[in-house]
C-alpha cells in the first residue's frame, strides 16, 4: 500500500471495522496520514491525489514543531 500523501510505502492497517470488514483504516509511518478505504479515489489513489497537498521527505523533515500544551496553572 502507497500513502496517497507522500507516496511512502511505509504504511499499515491501523484498524478494521469491527464487524463484517465494511472499512480498513490505514496508516502512514512516514507523514501520519490516514484514510479509510472507503473514501474516494481522491483520497486513496497516490495518482488522483490533490498535487497541492502533497508532500515529500523535505517537507515532511522542515514541518515546524508544534509546541507542547504548558501544564494547567493551580
Amino acid at each position: 500500500m502507497t500513502c496517497p500523501r507522500c507516496d511512502s510505502d511505509k504504511t499499515h492497517v491501523l484498524t478494521e471495522s469491527p464487524v463484517g470488514k465494511v472499512w480498513t483504516v490505514y496508516i502512514c509511518d512516514q507523514c501520519f496520514f490516514s484514510w479509510r478505504n472507503t473514501e474516494s479515489a481522491e483520497i486513496t489513489d497516490p495518482a488522483k491525489y490533490n498535487p497541492k497537498w502533497k508532500l515529500t521527505a523535505e517537507k515532511i523533515a522542515n514541518l515546524q514543531v508544534i509546541p507542547p500544551v504548558p501544564a494547567l496553572k493551580k
